[in-house]
């Protein structure tokens, strides 16, 4: 029996990119200001102030690296895996995914007069 809606959630719509890189940059800033306060605090020296600031800088670009590296693929597969399912839900229903389509231009102002059809059919 086909189905009559057809809701979908892509999660490629909630990756937050500008969240990520500004909590990034607050978490190194505090993270090495932290660092240097606690070192200070301690009644470090000059020298083993610059050495803490330095380790915190390498050990925290470091650690960003990574999240991103991680974040990025997780980003990927996600895309991924929600491409396969479009193409499974294509193939499975190919009219309801034309519908979809067609909602989605023309709630994005695309003429009602324009065809509902696929290329060459």
């Amino acid at each position: 029996m086909p189905r009559t809606t057809h809701p979908e959630l892509h999660r490629t719509e909630r990756v937050g990119w500008l969240r990520a890189a500004v909590l990034g940059a607050n978490d190194g800033i505090v993270s090495t200001a932290s660092l240097l306060v606690g070192v200070a605090a301690a009644g470090g020296s000059r020298g083993e102030l610059v050495v803490a600031g330095v380790a915190g800088l390498v050990a925290g670009a470091m650690s960003m690296a990574a999240g991103e590296y991680v974040s990025v693929s997780s980003q990927s597969d996600t895309e991924r895996a929600d491409l396969a399912r479009e193409r499974a839900e294509l193939a499975a229903e190919p009219e309801l995914e034309l519908q979809e389509l067609t909602a989605i231009y023309r709630a994005r102002g695309s003429r009602p007069s324009l065809p509902a059809r696929w290329p060459g059919s």
